[in-house]
C-alpha cells in the first residue's frame, strides 16, 4: 500500500518516529551529565548566572497512576426511542455473474454467503435427477391408477423432467420430503432423507412412489408450501375448463393435457374436470416403531371447501386458519380462504380481491377490498364432484344457462363475465347451485360476484415475519392488467389499468387485523416491491448479451415465479420461470434495506427455477430449497449434448446455520 494514499497511516507512523526521537533525546543528556559530574580538580568561584536556557524536550509519559475511587451514580438519562425491531442474524452473498459463456450457460452457478465471518455454499445440491432409481424405483415415473408404469411410444419409461415443489418435512425425529412433479398425470414421491449432523448434508435413504388414486388422481402439481403443522400442501395449477373439456374425448386434441388419459385404467375412476383443480394437503406418518417395518405412510386430501382454480400455490398464515392462494393464467383473482377451524382446512369461507388502483405508476398500488365467496365444506362440494350422498354429479349445464353477449352487453338477468382468457361470456346461476358454483367454478363466480379477475400469471406467496408483510409475484403485467384491453377488459370492470411490463414485479401487501373476518392476517393494501427493466432503446440491454433472449435486462429479475422470505436473514428470494426473458433462469436475492438485488444460483439453457423455500431451523441446520426444472426443454433444445443433460435437478443450497425464524 503507497503511504501518499493513506495519510492516517503516515500519521500514525510518523507519530512513532517522534516518539522514538524524543526518547533518544533524553537519553542522550542524562549521559551528558553524567560524564560532566565525574571530571575532578578543585571547585572554582561560582561565575555570574547565565541567561537562561530553552525549554529542554518533554521526557517521556510516565505511567499510569491508580484507579480513583468510583464516583457517584449520575441521573438516569432520557428514555431512547424504541427500536425497528428485533435483530435479525446477517448473511451476505457474494453472488454469481450473468452466464455468458458455453460453459456457464451449462453449469448451475450458486453463490457463497458469508454468515459471521465464515463462508457457506457455493454449490448445489442434487440429492435426486429425474429417472435416478432408488429403492427400485424411477424418480420422475408417471403411472397409471394401478400404480403401473407409463411408456413413451418408443417403449423407453414416461420419465416426467418437471421436478417441482420439494418439502422438508420433520416427523417423530426422522426427515421427510415430498417432492411433485408438474405433469400429467401428476406424481408425487415420499423421501426419507438421512441428514449429517456434522456437515448437515442431505442424501436419500429410501423412496417412495405416492398413490394418488384417493384423490382421482393427481395433476399437473405446481408449486406448494409447507403448513405450520408439517404437512406439504401440494397444487393442481391450469384447472382443465369444464366448457372446452367435458369429455375424454374432448381432451385427445390437447398436447398439454391429454396425457391425463393414460392415468384412466382399473375403470374406478373416469375422466372429470372438476376432479383437477384443488389443493391437495399430504401427510406423512409412521408409527416409529423399530420392532416393525417402520415404512412411512402418506395421507392425502383433496380441500375442496378452498376453492378450484389454477393453483400456483397456497400458502397458510401464522394463524393457521388464513390461506392465501394465487391464480396463475390470463385474468386470474387473488383469493383468501379462512378455515373454521386452526390445521384444518376441510371447513371455511373463501373470499376474493378487489383491486381499487390508488397509483398507476411502475407495478402500480390499490387498496383491497374481499368479497365473500361463502362457506363450505369438502364433504359438501366432493358430493358435487362425485355424485355422492344422493346429489348429482355436476357439469358446467348444471350450475350456470349462458347466453350470447352484444359487443360488451350481457341480456338482462345475466352477469358478463371474463376470467381465465376465455374472452366475454354471459352467465347466469341456475337455483341452488350458489355453492357448487363458487367451488366448482371459483374464478367465474367471484368475477360474478364483482371481485377483480384481471390479474396476470399469479406465483409464489411468501409471509415476511418482520415486517407483518405479505409477498405475491406476478410473473408478468400484462392483459386485463393494463387499460381497458381490448380482449381481457372486454366486459370486465377494468379495475386494473397499468402499463405493460412483461418482465413482471414481485408486490407487497399490508396485513392487518378484521374482526369481522376473524383473521389477523387480512391484505388491505398492494404495491410493486421490485419489478423487472423491459430493454429498450433508454435502458438498453447489458453489452455482451443477446437482447433477442435477454429481453428483460440481465440485472434484474425477468418473469418472477416462486418466492421465499429467509426468515431469520431477512432476505427476500425470487425465482425466476423466464422464457425469453432470461436466457439462463436465476435465484435472487433482495435486500430490504438496501432495496439491491444479488444474483445467487443460475440455471442451465432451457430450466426453470421451481420452488425456492426457506428453512431456517432442521436440526440445527437452515436450508434454501431449489429445484432445477426441465434444462433444455423450454428454450435451447438444440444445446443438450446427451439426453441425460435434460434431466431435472432437486436439491439445495446451504446449508447455512441454523436461525430462529422469528427474529
Amino acid at each position: 500500500m503507497a503511504l501518499g494514499n493513506n495519510p492516517k497511516l503516515m500519521r500514525e507512523m510518523v507519530m512513532k518516529l517522534l516518539q522514538k526521537n524524543r526518547l533518544a533525546q533524553a537519553v542522550m543528556i542524562s549521559a551528558m551529565t553524567a560524564m560532566l559530574a565525574a571530571c575532578g580538580g578543585e571547585d572554582g568561584d561560582d561565575g555570574i548566572n547565565g541567561v537562561d536556557g530553552v525549554n529542554g524536550i518533554n521526557g517521556a509519559d510516565g505511567a499510569d497512576g491508580a484507579d480513583g475511587a468510583d464516583g457517584a451514580d449520575g441521573a438516569d438519562g432520557a428514555d431512547g426511542k424504541d427500536g425497528s425491531g428485533t435483530p435479525t442474524a446477517g448473511i451476505t452473498f457474494v453472488g454469481v455473474p450473468a452466464p455468458s459463456t458455453d460453459a456457464e450457460k451449462r453449469e448451475i452457478l450458486v453463490s457463497q454467503a458469508v454468515v459471521d465471518g465464515y463462508v457457506y455454499g457455493g454449490g448445489y445440491h442434487t440429492f435426486a435427477r429425474s429417472g435416478q432409481e432408488i429403492d427400485g424405483v424411477a424418480f420422475g415415473q408417471l403411472v397409471d391408477d394401478e400404480g403401473s408404469d407409463l411408456y413413451m411410444d418408443d417403449g423407453s419409461k414416461r420419465i416426467s423432467d418437471s421436478n417441482e415443489h420439494t418439502s422438508l418435512l420433520p416427523v417423530d425425529d426422522r426427515l421427510f420430503s415430498v417432492s411433485q412433479m408438474e405433469d400429467t398425470p401428476g406424481a408425487m414421491f415420499l423421501f426419507e432423507l438421512n441428514q449429517d449432523t456434522t456437515t448437515g448434508e442431505l442424501t436419500p435413504e429410501h423412496m417412495y412412489q405416492i398413490d394418488q388414486k384417493s384423490v382421482d388422481g393427481g395433476w399437473v402439481h405446481c408449486a406448494a408450501s409447507v403448513t405450520p403443522w408439517t404437512t406439504h400442501l401440494a397444487s393442481e395449477e391450469y384447472e382443465p375448463d369444464a366448457v372446452v373439456y367435458p369429455t375424454a374425448e374432448s381432451m385427445e386434441s390437447n398436447r398439454y393435457y391429454h396425457g391425463q388419459l393414460d392415468y384412466f385404467v382399473s375403470g374406478d375412476v373416469q375422466w372429470n374436470p372438476y376432479s383437477y383443480g384443488w389443493n391437495i394437503e399430504v401427510e406423512v406418518d409412521t408409527d416409529n416403531d423399530p420392532a416393525t417395518d417402520d415404512v412411512p405412510t402418506t395421507n392425502l386430501t383433496k380441500h375442496y371447501a378452498m376453492g378450484r382454480l389454477a393453483f400456483e400455490l397456497s400458502y397458510v398464515m401464522n394463524d393457521e386458519k388464513t390461506v392465501y392462494m394465487s391464480d396463475d393464467g390470463t385474468n386470474v383473482g387473488f383469493f383468501m380462504f379462512i378455515a373454521d377451524t386452526a390445521r384444518d382446512l376441510s371447513a371455511g369461507t373463501l373470499y376474493a380481491a378487489k383491486w381499487h388502483q390508488t397509483s398507476s405508476e411502475g407495478a402500480g398500488a390499490a387498496d383491497l377490498t374481499w368479497v365473500s365467496l361463502g362457506h363450505a365444506t369438502n364433504q359438501e362440494i366432493s358430493d358435487y364432484v362425485h355424485g355422492t350422498n344422493g346429489v348429482a354429479k355436476a357439469t358446467f349445464a348444471d350450475i350456470f344457462d349462458t347466453a350470447e353477449p352484444t359487443g360488451a352487453t350481457c341480456p338482462s338477468g345475466f352477469s358478463a363475465v371474463n376470467a381465465n382468457g376465455a374472452g366475454l361470456e354471459c352467465l347466469s346461476i341456475k337455483a341452488g347451485m350458489e355453492k357448487a358454483a363458487s367451488r366448482l367454478e371459483t374464478r367465474r363466480y367471484a368475477s360474478m360476484q364483482g371481485a377483480t379477475t384481471e390479474f396476470r400469471k399469479e406465483e409464489g406467496i411468501t409471509y415476511d415475519s418482520k415486517r407483518h408483510k405479505l409477498y405475491v409475484a406476478m410473473s408478468q403485467i400484462g392483459n386485463g392488467m393494463t387499460d381497458n384491453d381490448a380482449k381481457n377488459d372486454l366486459g370486465s370492470n377494468n379495475d386494473i389499468a397499468l402499463s405493460a411490463n412483461s418482465c413482471g414485479a414481485v408486490y407487497e401487501l399490508t396485513l392487518s387485523a378484521d374482526s369481522d373476518l376473524g383473521s389477523n392476517y387480512v391484505a388491505t393494501s398492494m404495491k410493486g416491491l421490485v419489478a423487472g427493466r423491459p430493454v429498450t432503446d433508454e435502458d438498453p440491454q447489458v453489452e455482451g448479451f443477446d437482447p433477442s433472449n435477454n429481453t428483460c435486462n440481465v440485472n434484474g429479475i425477468g418473469n418472477p415465479d416462486n418466492i421465499t422470505y429467509m426468515s431469520g436473514y431477512d432476505m427476500l428470494i425470487i425465482g425466476e420461470d423466464a422464457g425469453s426473458q432470461h436466457q439462463n433462469d436465476v435465484i435472487w436475492a433482495y435486500d430490504f434495506g438496501s432495496k439491491g438485488l444479488t444474483r445467487i444460483q443460475t440455471t442451465p439453457y432451457g430450466a426453470e427455477t421451481t420452488s425456492p423455500y426457506w428453512y431456517p431451523d432442521i436440526n440445527g441446520f437452515a436450508y434454501l430449497m431449489s429445484v432445477v426444472q426441465h434444462p433444455y426443454g423450454e428454450s435451447d433444445q438444440s444445446q443438450a449434448a446427451a439426453e441425460s443433460d435434460k434431466r431435472a435437478y432437486t436439491g439445495y443450497i446451504g446449508p447455512f446455520p441454523a436461525v430462529d425464524a422469528h427474529r
